[in-house]
Parts: structure tokens; C-alpha cells; sequence
């Protein structure tokens, strides 16, 4: 059975007079003058002041499709023109009919009523409230009195065309975020196209995690590109390395001051967050972070306020934050260096960013893109001759290779056997003298200075039985991404054995102890 819901149109309906009526457009009447789409049940929406039209209009569907029933709906709207009212009506209006699309097909008519009843119907129908498929009529010249209709299903599914849009949107979305690298790692790829929803569907705080060097903050800047190009921002990007500030000059650089609030304050200053309003804040390296500055920043995300340093009147900045850290949180939480509060806000959406020795098919074509970047930079156009991008691509690949400092490595690399190559061409020998020096600069394995971490009296303070196990570990502890990464490492044998579920947590217990947290390590010294 077909069952069309309609509004009357107090204006379009009321066209023509007497017999003449027949020879002008009407739309209701018009939908029950088409041969092929004939309706057994028709709601018509009405107000009682136009009760003499709304009668004359049933009688001419009668007169056109004497087998449609057409039952009256009288809802009295106020103000047709207010939003509020009108939704609200025609919403308590489908739940009292409580129609079931699995019972008939239905039809939603959405030319007649005020445009603001029309978007109602329009949403009513996209939430389901008031199922089936939108109808759409007009006029035409060959027969005015009964014009024509067009269907609008909103299963977009169903259109090919704007599937393929949506598609082709997506995939250039994607290639953006990935500055147009054709990378290969599967792993890589699927954290990117999660990325890129979450960066068009949301505003709410993204943290990137992973090793120095993967592209995390070329990353947060891409994502603010798209977002720009989308125009769902409208203010700067603003990039802030954590690892920088310190003490009052944090609080100043983040949040901003009065004149005269500290020592060396001799003007007003805004503050980086007031200076990514309506923009993206950046802060890389958000483990560097001071507890006081956390306690601050957690207030600016969640009341988009902060207290200026040396003011009493609060500021506003509305924006989205996203966060960089090669450290782990949730280690640096349980030793006191992180709030917990602040990480439960910003880890709504964590990305862990593989570094380059774990995506290692990706190094060839980012080749190209190192390539490409040089000559923007100087505008010269160099590539690599065969048997020397042969030869490099097997030092890239080699497992041995471990590419610590990630895309930094490979970035200067390029760097410097484009700059010392000739004729545009990066050949053999030039590739032989860059791994030659970076073999000398980077030794396969390192001994960890105990000195810088312990003290210079460490060896009168700790037995050398202790000594020797701790150096091992520590040497795995630099030669890996992350706490979670040394701890798998560590605990290979005992996790297999299930004898415990969190290899970080011992791996944090076990630095503890001699005074250490993962961070310290991979930095080579510690506070003191």
C-alpha cells in the first residue's frame, strides 16, 4: 500500500479559481493525478483557518483518484515559521502515527508549507521518525495541471554517482594526510584512513604517539590543512614544543601575562592558545610538560577558559587540541610526572605512528618525496641513478639498519647526497660515502653512560652483579620505540608463560629502582 504525507500549501493549492483551478499547478491535487504512482492512504497536514481550501483540495483528489483516502491532519502551528514550534509538532505527529516503512511504502512530500516545514519533514525523514522516500513536485509545460515528480531516497548508497564522490573525497583526503606519498604498509595505510575520518567528523583532542622522527608533527599540521580546506577551522595552526618551556616562561608562553606579572614581563602578551582561537593547537612533546601547566591546560580544553599570568579577568580560546609525545604516558602517570586527569581528556583518540624501521616498504617512495622537497627547497631537480638508488635501498632495508632517528635520518641523508651530487644525479660513490659516514656516526650498539644516569658514584653505591644486567637492559631500553615496545622484549619468555600481563609496568618497577624512569634512559641522563 502507498502512503503519501503532504502539508497543504496555502498558496501553491489555492491557484486558479472555479474551473479554471483544473488548469493550473497544484501540488497536492497534482500527486493524485499521476499514472503511475497512485496512493491508497493520503495524510494532508492543515491549519483550520484554511478549512474552505483544505475541503475544496480533498474533493479534487477525490475527483482524480476516487480510490484514495485522504485523511485530514489538523495541527495548528502558531508561527509556521518557527523552527522550534514547527518540529516539534510535525515529531509528536509521527510518534502518535507511529508509521512502520516494513508495513507500507511511504512518502514524504516536501514542495508544499513553509521552507522551514519542509527542512522539518526533511529531518523527520532522515531520523526515521517519518519513514520512507522524500517526493518532490513540480510543473511543466506540457501539463501544467499535472507536472511531474521526482523521488529522493536518502540511502545514499543507492547513488552511484555520489558513492564514487565520496569515494574519490575520501581517497584525495587520505593522499593529503599522507603528503601525497603512495606508501605501502598496510598497518600505515589503516591508521590513516582512520585518521582521516576522525580529522573531518571531529573536534575533540587527538594524541599522536610514537618515536622521534615518524612525522607526528608533520602530521598534526596536514590535519589542519584538511580541516582548513574543509573550512571547519577558521583560525592558525600553533606550534608549540613542550620540551621547551620552562617555568614561568611556560606559563607566559602558553596562557599568556600581564605587564609587570614576573621579572622580564615589560608588556601584555596573549598567549599561544589565545593564539590557535578557532584555529588547531599543537603541543608537541606534551610529556615535558609541568604539572602546573597541566592543571591549566586541562581547564582551557574542558571550559575553553584560562587565567592569563599577573590577570584576575579570565580569557577565552576555542580550539582543537592535538597532542605529540614519544614518552608514555601512562608510565610517566604512575611516577607522578603526568596528570591523570588531563590524560584520560586528551586520549580520546590515540594514533601511534609506526616508526621507519617497522614500515620499511615505505622507504622508496619516500624517496621520491625527500627528493621532491629538496628541490623546492633549492630548486634543483636531482634523482638517484639506478645502481645507486639499488645500492642505498639495500642499506635502507637491511634489518640491521635501525633508523633511529626515522624520517629525520632519512631526510638528511637525502639532504646530503643531493647537495654533493653532480650533474643532478646522486651516483654510486656518493651513496658509498654517505653509509660510510653514517655507519662511523651511528655504531650498531652503544654503551649506556651509567654516570649521566646514576651519578658519578654509582659504582660504590650498586653492586657490579646488578650493573651488568642493568647496562643489557638499558641498551634494550634505547634500541626500542617505546616502554610497551623494551617490555615485549624483555618478557618474551615469562609473557608466553602468562606469568605476568604487563611487561611496562615491570619494566617502569624495575627503573624505579635504581632511580630511572624510560624517559631518562632514552635521553642518557636524568634530573637531579
Amino acid at each position: 500500500m502507498n502512503v503519501v504525507i503532504s502539508l497543504l500549501g496555502s498558496t501553491l493549492d489555492a491557484h486558479g479559481h472555479g474551473a479554471m483551478r483544473w488548469n493550473a499547478w497544484r501540488p497536492s491535487v497534482a500527486l493524485a493525478m499521476q499514472d503511475d504512482l497512485q496512493f491508497n492512504q493520503y495524510y494532508l497536514i492543515y491549519q483550520r483557518s484554511f478549512q474552505s481550501l483544505f475541503d475544496r483540495v480533498v474533493e479534487d483528489i477525490h475527483t482524480c483518484s476516487p480510490e484514495t483516502e485522504v485523511i485530514p491532519v489538523e495541527i495548528p502551528f502558531d508561527d509556521p515559521w518557527d523552527f522550534e514550534e514547527v518540529y516539534s509538532k510535525l515529531y509528536d505527529f509521527s510518534r502518535k502515527q507511529n508509521f512502520a516503512a516494513q508495513d507500507h511504502d511511504f512518502y514524504i512530500h516536501i514542495t508544499t508549507g513553509t521552507h522551514v516545514a519542509q527542512i522539518c519533514l526533511f529531518l523527520l525523514n532522515e531520523s526515521h521518525h517519518l519513514p520512507g522516500i522524500l517526493i518532490q513536485t513540480q510543473p511543466t509545460k506540457r501539463n501544467p495541471a499535472k507536472g511531474a515528480y521526482n523521488l529522493i531516497d536518502l540511502d545514499l548508497s543507492r547513488y552511484d554517482l555520489l558513492a564514487k564522490r565520496f569515494a574519490e573525497e575520501q581517497t584525495n583526503d587520505v593522499a593529503f594526510l599522507k603528503s601525497g606519498i603512495a606508501t605501502r604498509n598496510r598497518q600505515f595505510n589503516k591508521l590513516i584512513d582512520t585518521i582521516e575520518r576522525v580529522a573531518i567528523r571531529s573536534d575533540d583532542p587527538i594524541l599522536l604517539t610514537g618515536p622521534t622522527g615518524a612525522g607526528k608533527s608533520q602530521l598534526a599540521k596536514r590535519i589542519f590543512e584538511l580541516k582548513k580546506q574543509n573550512r571547519q577551522v577558521k583560525g592558525n595552526f600553533v606550534d608549540v614544543n613542550c620540551a621547551t618551556l620552562r617555568g614561568d616562561q611556560a606559563m607566559s608562553a602558553l596562557f599568556g601575562h600581564k605587564k609587570g606579572s614576573f621579572t622580564g614581563a615589560v608588556a601584555d602578551r596573549p598567549g599561544l592558545l589565545k593564539a590557535a582561537d578557532g584555529g588547531i593547537l599543537f603541543l608537541d612533546e606534551i610529556g615535558e610538560l609541568g604539572l602546573d601547566e597541566q592543571a591549566m591546560l586541562l581547564r582551557a580544553i574542558e571550559e575553553k577558559t584560562f587565567l592569563p599570568l599577573g590577570s584576575d579577568k579570565e580569557e577565552t580560546s576555542s580550539f582543537q587540541l592535538i597532542c605529540g609525545t614519544n614518552r608514555d604516558l601512562e608510565s610517566a602517570v604512575a611516577n607522578g610526572r603526568f596528570r591523570a586527569d588531563l590524560l584520560a581528556r586528551i586520549d580520546l583518540w590515540n594514533f601511534s605512528l609506526p616508526g621507519l624501521a617497522d614500515r620499511r616498504e615505505d622507504i622508496e617512495p619516500n624517496l621520491e618525496y625527500e627528493l621532491a622537497r629538496f628541490a623546492k627547497k633549492s630548486g634543483k631537480h636531482i634523482t638517484f641513478n639506478a645502481e645507486a638508488k639499488k645500492c642505498f635501498l639495500e642499506y635502507a632495508l637491511d634489518p640491521a639498519t635501525d633508523w633511529r632517528g626515522n624520517f629525520r635520518d632519512l631526510n638528511a641523508m637525502i639532504v646530503r647526497m643531493a647537495t654533493l651530487s653532480s650533474g643532478g644525479r646522486i651516483d654510486l660513490e656518493t651513496v658509498r660515502e654517505e653509509l660510510t659516514r653514517s655507519r662511523k656516526a651511528r655504531p650498531l650498539e652503544t654503551q649506556p653512560d651509567l654516570a649521566a644516569l646514576l651519578g658519578p658514584d654509582y659504582a660504590e653505591r650498586i653492586d657490579f652483579f646488578e650493573l651488568v644486567q642493568l647496562r643489557e637492559v638499558l641498551k634494550v631500553c634505547r634500541a626500542s620505540r617505546s616502554l610497551a615496545d623494551a617490555g615485549k622484549k624483555l618478557f618474551a619468555v615469562s609473557r608466553k608463560a602468562k606469568k605476568s600481563s604487563n611487561d611496562s609496568d615491570r619494566l617502569s618497577k624495575y627503573l624505579a629502582h635504581f632511580g630511572l624512569d624510560f624517559h631518562a634512559v632514552i635521553k642518557g641522563t636524568i634530573d637531579r
